[in-house]
C-alpha cells in the first residue's frame, strides 16, 4: 500500500512564553516492508530544527524557539511505501539487543492484577509465537477502547484491572505480561489507516513488538486483535510511551496551554494508477 499522512498539532499560549523546546519523534525510516518515499516537517514559525537519532534508533527532531508567539503549528506530511509480512518486522536500522527490553519500567510493570493472566499464559504447552497470539487475542477480548478511562500515567497494571484504556494501554498490558514470561517487548508508535474509511484519527496509533529467535521483531495489535499489516506505519519504539511520544518538551512561561491534533491517514496512489491504466 502507498499511504499518504497529515499529521498536525498546534499549540496555544494563552500567556507571553520566552522559550520553547520541543523533542519531536516523528519521522518513520525504510526497512523491509516499509519504505518512506519523501516527508517533511514544516513550523509556522521561525524555529530552529536539529536531527540526530536517539538510544532507540529512533530519527529525532529538537525544535527550539525563542519568544515563541500565541500558537505554534507543526505538520508534518509524507508518504510511505507498505507490505504485508504478517507481522514480520524482522529488524530496523541502528536496533539495540533484545535483551534490553526485558526491563520493566513504572508503566509495564506486571503487578498483583496482571498475576493470574501470566500464570495462565504459563501452563500452555506452546511456544513463545502461539503465546503471544493468544496473549494478544485476551487482550483483545477482554479490553474495552475507552479514550476517556486512562492518563498518560496510567500503568498496565491499572488499565488491566479496570478493564478499559486506549491504544497505549493494550501496548503496555502485552508488553508487561510478555516480560513477565520472559519474552523481550517493546512499545511502538505509528500510524493506522482504517479499512472502515476513517482516515480522520484524533491521535497516532500505538502497539507492541516481541521478539522471535526464528523470525526477529514481530509487530501486535491487542487494541485490534491482529498483527501488524500494511495498514501500519512504523515511527518510533522505546521501553514504554515516553520512550515514543511524538512530542514531548517543554516551554518557559506561556501559561495553561493547551494542544489540539489531527491525523490523516490515506491511501494514495491508486486513483493515480487506475486513471493511467484507462488512457
Amino acid at each position: 500500500m502507498q499511504l499518504g499522512i497529515r499529521y498536525t498539532t498546534v499549540y496555544h499560549y494563552p500567556e507571553p512564553a520566552t522559550r520553547l523546546i520541543q523533542l519531536l519523534r516523528v519521522t518513520p525510516h525504510s526497512f523491509a516492508g516499509q519504505t518512506v518515499l519523501d516527508w517533511r516537517i514544516d513550523v509556522d514559525s521561525d524555529a530552529r530544527l536539529r536531527e540526530h537519532r536517539d538510544g532507540f534508533g529512533n530519527i529525532v527532531h529538537m525544535l527550539y524557539m525563542d519568544r515563541p508567539p500565541g500558537g505554534l503549528e507543526v505538520r508534518v506530511t509524507g508518504r510511505v511505501l507498505t507490505e504485508d509480512r504478517a507481522g514480520i518486522v524482522g529488524e530496523v536500522p541502528y536496533d539495540l539487543p533484545p535483551q534490553v527490553f526485558l526491563r520493566a519500567t513504572p508503566l509495564t510493570e506486571a503487578g498483583r492484577s496482571l498475576a493470574p493472566l501470566v500464570h495462565a499464559l504459563r501452563k500452555h504447552d506452546h511456544d513463545d509465537r502461539a503465546i503471544l497470539h493468544h496473549l494478544n487475542d485476551r487482550l483483545f477480548l477482554r479490553m474495552r477502547f475507552d479514550a476517556e478511562a486512562t492518563e498518560l500515567d496510567t500503568s498496565a497494571d491499572e488499565a488491566f484491572e479496570a478493564g478499559h484504556g486506549v491504544c497505549q494501554d493494550f501496548a503496555h498490558i502485552f508488553i508487561a505480561a510478555a516480560r513477565a514470561l520472559g519474552i523481550p517487548a517493546r512499545y511502538v508508535s505509528g500510524h493506522l489507516y482504517r479499512r472502515d474509511g476513517e482516515h480522520r484519527q484524533p491521535a497516532t496509533h500505538a502497539w507492541a513488538e516481541a521478539w522471535d529467535r526464528d523470525l526477529g521483531w514481530i509487530g501486535y495489535d491487542p487494541t485490534h486483535g491482529i498483527s501488524t499489516d500494511a495498514a501500519y506505519v512504523r515511527v518510533a519504539c522505546g521501553l514504554d510511551y515516553h520512550d515514543a511520544a511524538p512530542f514531548s518538551g517543554r516551554v518557559a512561561g506561556g501559561g495553561d496551554q493547551s494542544h489540539s491534533v489531527d491525523v490523516e491517514v490515506k491511501e494514495v496512489g491508486r486513483r493515480q494508477q487506475q486513471r493511467q491504466s484507462q488512457s
